[in-house]
């Protein structure tokens, strides 16, 4: 079964705005550059997954995703997140792909272990899975097969949403709760919590 991990982008210099109060915005821009290059490190160590697609609208984190072997779509405008992962699922069944994993660029726990216990599940679809994030209100990574099976719903409340889309669809759900998956960097007590575990770890 081919494969394909679609990774969503916002600009590295403008993402993670909600840090503002508590990093600079190069301090910001350092961050989502580092978050970018692990997410696509550690997915280029998966076997299962044949491409790493990367969509934004910022050419520097499209050409810092080639550079480390992803293929790279450019969105134009802000056409928002749930069209452009539309767009990259039409991209990826053009090329035969059977299903997707679409995981975001800001997971500073992610590691290879965690998304080989989410592949695990695919071998017998209609199937979603779902790795929900610490409150199990959003989604931080999302299996799809066929890759087109449901409509991304990613809001508020979209753990909720997905796992509806996936019932109503008729497909087996999985949930996932996975330590290295659930944290998510968008607030400042997020920042805080991989701060201090930094620590603890030093």
């Amino acid at each position: 079964m081919a494969l394909w991990a679609i990774v969503p982008v916002k600009p590295l210099r403008r993402g993670k705005s909600r840090l503002a109060n508590v990093i600079s915005a190069e301090e910001r821009a350092d961050l989502n550059q580092y978050l970018l290059e692990h997410t696509i490190q550690v997915l280029s160590t998966i076997d299962e997954i044949e491409n790493v697609l990367v969509i934004s609208r910022d050419t520097e984190a499209l050409a810092l995703a080639r550079d480390l072997g992803a293929r790279t779509v450019q969105e134009y405008g802000s056409p928002g997140l749930n069209t452009a992962l539309t767009r990259g699922v039409e991209i990826a069944k053009s090329y035969g792909t059977c299903g997707i994993l679409v995981l975001p660029a800001d997971l500073p726990r992610l590691d290879a272990e965690d998304i080989r216990k989410i592949l695990v599940h695919r071998e017998d679809p209609p199937v979603v899975v779902i790795a929900p994030d610490r409150k199990r209100e959003g989604t931080n990574a999302l299996f799809i097969s066929p890759p087109d099976l449901i409509d991304f719903e990613y809001g508020i409340g979209s753990f909720e949403k997905h796992s509806k889309g996936a019932l109503e669809a008729g497909a087996r759900l999985e949930v996932c709760d996975l330590a290295s998956l659930e944290l998510d960097l968008d607030e400042p007590e997020d920042l805080a919590l991989i701060e201090a575990e930094l620590r603890l770890n030093k």
